[in-house]
């Protein structure tokens, strides 16, 4: 029996226009109301993941920094890992040599060096504010991650991603979408994030089900007693999958969820 649902969200619960389906809102009412905890495990930023918590109306602990962070909605964290004030500065020299853009983030707090297309298109899709300061004058004591962004070239990104993850094997660096480079720490990961909440709620590995869409979700898959790719996947992902679902624009998600929870065939 499933006892928790962990989904990231762009792609697997949310599509590109950002509005929910309502058989989406449907299932995870239903889920809800069979007492299966819902919890969402994402690369967005708290702050972000916590407004679609609240879409969502969900009273479990929100994953965000692809599990460098865990929070509940009144505040109190439980789960937190932080890259480290000389990885931080070595990423942003990177990011300066090689004119990346990069997304700063400390203390829950979203910076860029430039207010420029990357961070504008980027802010204005997840609803953030943002600030513009060089990041020499930004504390580095809690940076939840860094982001290479180029909306142009996915190419490029899959360069920043091979050629960075030599440099820092000690790293934790994904492409999470195709215009997104993470960096973030070995232990901020959506498997160690579930692992924990599997271990907080004295939970079994096969009564959890985890599905996800991009490279950032392996991880998540593996925690995962059963794991769902998104038809919509990267074809990595899909050799972590259990099963593979339907698309994000066919509710796949709905689908995984009645066959493999409810044991509903369509």
């Amino acid at each position: 029996m499933i006892k928790l649902v962990a989904t990231d969200i762009d792609g697997t619960i949310l599509p590109s226009t950002g509005e929910f389906s309502q058989v989406v809102l449907d299932c995870i009412k239903r889920l809800q109301n069979e007492g299966i905890k819902v919890v969402i495990v994402t690369g967005r930023m708290h702050e972000a993941a916590k407004r679609i918590a609240k879409r969502l109306n969900l009273d479990t602990p929100i994953v965000s920094y692809n599990g460098g962070y865990i929070k509940t909605l009144d505040e109190k964290v439980l789960y937190e890992e932080n890259l480290s004030p000389e990885h931080t500065q070595e990423i942003i020299d990177w990011g300066r040599e090689n004119n990346i853009h990069l997304n700063l983030y400390a203390d829950d707090v979203l910076y860029s060096e430039k207010d420029d297309i990357e961070i504008k298109r980027y802010a204005k899709y997840q609803g953030l504010s943002y600030v513009v300061k060089d990041f020499s004058e930004v504390s580095f004591d809690r940076v939840h991650k860094l982001l290479g962004i180029d909306y142009g070239s996915s190419d490029r990104v899959t360069g920043w991603v091979e050629y960075m993850t030599k440099k820092y094997p000690e790293l934790y660096i994904i492409k999470s979408t195709p215009y997104f480079c993470e960096f973030s720490t070995p232990n901020a990961t959506k498997a160690c994030a579930v692992r924990f909440l599997r271990d907080y709620w004295n939970l079994k590995d096969e009564e959890i089900l985890t599905i996800g869409d991009q490279d950032n979700d392996i991880e998540l898959l593996k925690a995962g007693g059963i794991s769902v790719a998104m038809g919509n996947g990267t074809p990595k992902l899909f050799t972590y999958a259990d099963y593979i679902t339907d698309t994000i624009d066919n509710d796949g998600f709905v689908t995984a969820i009645n066959k493999l929870v409810f044991g509903e065939e369509e």
